[in-house]
């Protein structure tokens, strides 16, 4: 495990997006595990900034992304698929075609998970992955459980997530109630994970996260049994660490 700590978000943002950048360079042909929410836009920004300046090259780059709501469109303003061509896929020369996100209008889950497994193995796994933090140690969607599971799958998502994920709707009754997200096998079957954390409200279960027992009843504590788990966080979300 190695731990980051900067200065602020933005300190933290271009972190994370210089060791992202620097799986790009090193291999231009990576398969990239991306993740959504409010923590990574200052990273992929940075990406962006470094792919204008003509410093990375995203042509032979596949991504694969965590997680995606069941029941949104890909033009759906509130879907993933939506999110990473607002702030990422649309601004740089990746090829879509070799975009994937879950197909969250495929309304047999089974048939969406098998299907995303399938890509996932087709491509070889996942050289680097990045990940948030939820409040609730959650990463994708994988929330607290009693078992860790393995693969892509539906979840139900918790109270606690739905109500984080209100102010991105309308009303609560419009968040989605459940989710097709990557599994904990196959965050951790990735070559490399990329934890990046900030904000204070996150210091708590980030020290839980990497200090406390391994135990899917805070998914994310499995990554301390990752061989190479690079963690960055601003000061406020370090501050227990």
């Amino acid at each position: 495990m190695k731990i980051y700590k900067e200065k602020n978000y933005d300190e933290a943002s271009k972190k994370a997006a210089s060791i992202i950048a620097a799986q790009i360079t090193l291999k231009p042909d990576s398969i990239l595990g991306l993740a959504t929410g409010s923590t990574p836009i200052g990273a992929y920004e940075k990406l962006v900034d470094s792919y204008k300046k003509g410093e990375l090259d995203f042509s032979g780059i596949t991504s694969i992304n965590l997680d995606e709501y069941r029941g949104l469109s890909p033009e759906h303003d509130q879907s993933y698929r939506y999110f990473m061509n607002l702030h990422l896929f649309n601004h740089v020369n990746i090829n879509k075609s070799n975009t994937f996100v879950p197909d969250g209008l495929e309304k047999d889950a089974d048939k969406a998970c098998r299907l995303y497994n399938s890509i996932i193995e087709k491509y070889g796994g996942i050289d680097l992955q990045l990940l948030g933090l939820g409040h609730n140690g959650h990463i994708g969607f994988n929330e607290p459980d009693t078992k860790f599971t393995c693969d892509t799958h539906c979840v139900d998502l918790t109270p606690s997530t739905i109500e984080a994920n209100t102010r991105f709707f309308n009303s609560q009754a419009e968040v989605p109630k459940q989710a097709y997200t990557m599994g904990i096998r196959t965050i951790m079957q990735a070559r490399r994970v990329l934890l990046m954390v900030t904000g204070e409200a996150k210091a708590d279960i980030l020290k839980k996260v990497l200090y406390g027992p391994v135990t899917p009843e805070v998914p994310a504590s499995i990554l301390q049994l990752h061989k190479h788990l690079y963690v960055v966080a601003d000061e406020e979300a370090a501050k227990y660490l």
